[in-house]
């Protein structure tokens, strides 16, 4: 080719005339309520994918295969064998003739009930957790967006149901995506996790005015947003999702209001401990008791909500991709985690110290750093240096990039929501060995955790 033929780059040679008949007329404020409306429309849309007539989310079916593979862990050959001298268990249901059979996850988890009272004593096939320890919270943070952080929140919820865990879901971030993934519908901030940070905020104010009283001083009113908060718990706020031992505590764009108000409350009344609301309410409803794990999905910014929902947690998930710009920002992240709480540390010790208390300390079962989208090819090296700085705070296993996440995506699903069939058997297995893995990773890490505490009940019991 001459080099005369050579094209030139794209931004050379632009028309000024042919680029101002392709623009469009200013925006005002109100194109961004018709840009905003187009994308309500489009959400719905893509969201309807995948409900039934109601307009529900459905879970899927599990197969015999799938089951003994990835659920319950003993030979099909046996597995059908115990269905029959058992005609009380679920017996599944037949799509032809004589073809496989399938299950819903409800029948699953009978099933798995069944094995772990009646099958071999060498394999797990319950859950661990501990009798008498409350469920671990676990945290889902980073303010990078893109990393994969409401994806891996969600997958992780999956697993552990999967696994036969009962969870409960709370989505912070007033963008909704993780209420979306679970198909929860929340028309206004009073079915969000909003009520209970009021309520924790209006006790607060009611002991404050009793105190107020005895001191002969005027209380201050509890408004009607505060009265109606009173009257609602945890119970009030949770709802179901196609997924039977999942609840959500879903999230709207209202939710965000909680950053304003929050502050005001606080300014207020200075002694309301704001960051111990969202765990103070969930543990006097009994949701502690109800589920044995709690993943919370935090909004990407250190705002009021997410200082609640990692004071709350036992374990912080920090997701990040091997890159040089996320890798910084993950830094610049627990830098302001450090500069937020010991603030809080501060403020709280130094009142403490002054009346002769106790002082306060945030304490966490376990923080990891975990890599999401990697590309083995292309970031092997940039992540062993991460390892190499981070050590034990990085977990070591890498969450692979899988085209199976982009398909999921587009029908607003996760993986593990995915039927198999829709794919070859053997390229949905190499699929889902990403998310399996992730799970074990931090099922080792939740084990660990739950024996730490168990082991500390006994000694102090004796």
């Amino acid at each position: 080719m001459s080099k005369d033929s050579t094209p030139l780059p794209p931004y050379f040679n632009i028309d000024p005339d042919a680029a101002l008949a392709e623009l469009d007329l200013p925006t005002g404020t109100e194109g961004f309520a018709a840009i905003a409306e187009a994308c309500t429309r489009g959400r719905a849309d893509l969201a309807s994918r995948g409900m039934n007539e109601e307009g529900r989310k459905t879970l899927r079916l599990f197969s015999t295969w799938e089951i003994t593979r990835y659920l319950i862990p003993v030979a099909q050959a046996h597995f059908r064998r115990v269905l029959k001298q058992n005609p009380d268990l679920p017996q599944g249901r037949s799509e032809t003739e004589g073809g496989a059979k399938w299950f819903t996850l409800d029948e699953v988890l009978r099933l798995r009930a069944h094995f772990g009272a009646q099958g071999s004593k060498a394999k797990n096939y319950l859950p661990y957790r501990p009798k008498g320890q409350p469920a671990k919270l676990v945290a889902v943070a980073n303010f990078k967006g893109g990393v994969g952080k409401t994806s891996t929140a969600a997958h992780l919820a999956m697993s552990a149901a999967l696994d036969g865990y009962r969870v409960l879901v709370i989505d912070l971030d007033s963008q909704g995506s993780m209420t979306s993934i679970f198909g929860g519908r929340v028309e206004d901030e009073w079915q969000t996790a909003f009520p209970l940070l009021a309520r924790h905020y209006g006790e607060y104010l009611r002991l404050e005015n009793q105190r107020r009283l005895d001191r002969g001083d005027a209380p201050q009113p509890l408004d009607e947003a505060l009265s109606a908060a009173m009257k609602m718990t945890a119970k009030d706020v949770i709802q179901s999702t196609h997924w039977p031992n999942i609840d959500l505590i879903g999230a709207q764009l209202n939710l965000y209001w909680a950053e304003f108000q929050i502050p005001v409350w606080r300014m207020a009344a200075r002694g309301w401990k704001l960051w111990d609301a969202l765990t103070d309410r969930l543990a006097a409803d009994g949701v502690l008791d109800a589920y044995d794990l709690v993943f919370i999905d935090t909004p990407p910014a250190l705002g009021y909500l997410t200082i609640n929902g990692l004071a709350a947690a036992d374990i912080l998930l920090v997701p990040l991709g091997a890159s040089f710009l996320e890798f910084d920002s993950t830094g610049r992240f627990f830098d302001m985690l450090h500069s937020t709480f010991a603030s809080i540390e501060d403020g709280e010790n130094l009142a403490a110290r002054a009346l002769g208390r106790p002082e306060m300390a945030f304490e966490w079962d376990a923080v990891r750093a975990v890599v999401t989208r990697f590309d083995g090819a292309q970031q092997g090296e940039l992540s062993a240096l991460m390892q190499a700085y981070l050590g034990k705070t990085l977990s070591p296993h890498r969450q692979d990039f899988t085209a199976l996440i982009g398909q999921a995506g587009e029908r607003v699903h996760g993986i593990y929501e995915a039927d198999y069939r829709d794919f070859n058997r053997e390229t949905y297995a190499r699929g889902r060995e990403t998310f399996d893995a992730t799970y074990a990773a931090f099922k080792r890490l939740l084990l660990g955790v739950w024996r730490r505490d168990e082991l500390a009940a006994q000694a102090a019991a004796e």
